[in-house]
């Protein structure tokens, strides 16, 4: 089992930056790929971004290629995701998620067993 805890959310100006933080609380999260998904009210749950658990090998929705980057410390069992230039259409909560990494790095909800509570990230134009 693995706990996720996500961190950094609140209400920034479009335009603006957030980084927000997933830290997991087993050191084999190591092993682990993981992927950041976003839920605005009324919709359904969407990809922004995911990770290999070495970091080597990172993946972006096309709304938020150039904008956010995910990273991550194995060391310090965290993955964030820097968000920068943001829209008034990026407010969403936020969620991470994780997965045993196996051939690939999965960009579907359906695929990551273990999730965060969530973050609430709102922009303001």
């Amino acid at each position: 089992q693995v706990q996720l805890v996500e961190s950094g959310g609140g209400l920034v100006q479009a335009g603006g930056s957030l980084r927000l933080a997933c830290v997991a609380s087993r050191r084999t999260f190591k092993y682990y790929a993981v992927g950041w998904f976003r839920q605005a009210p009324g919709k359904e749950r969407e990809f922004e971004a995911a990770i290999s658990s070495s970091g080597s090998i990172t993946y972006y929705a096309d709304s938020v290629k150039g904008r956010f980057t995910i990273s991550r410390d194995n060391a310090k069992n965290t993955v964030y995701l820097q968000m920068n230039s943001l829209k008034s259409e990026d407010t969403a909560v936020y969620y991470c998620a994780a997965v045993w990494q196996g051939r690939a790095v999965p960009q579907e909800s359906a695929n990551y067993n273990y999730w965060g509570q969530g973050t609430q990230v709102t922009v303001s134009s």
